[in-house]
């Protein structure tokens, strides 16, 4: 999956969000580690939602743009 996520800078580091994911944020100390923490608070979301709907049939669609 493929996911766009809002990168910003700051004296502090940076912090990375997932629009498509409200809620869903991280920070890394360069952009790179960022990255690498945005990936897994993905992943922590998206078993979250799984969690919230637990007689619901989960499914992954694909969208090309």
């Amino acid at each position: 999956m493929r996911y766009k996520v809002a990168i910003r800078s700051s004296d502090e580091g940076y912090s990375i969000s997932v629009p498509g994911l409200p809620g869903c944020w991280s920070q890394g100390a360069t952009e790179e580690e960022a990255i690498a923490n945005i990936r897994d608070a993905i992943q922590e979301y998206l078993a979250a939602i799984n969690d919230l709907f637990p007689d619901a049939v989960i499914r992954e669609i694909e969208i090309a743009i």
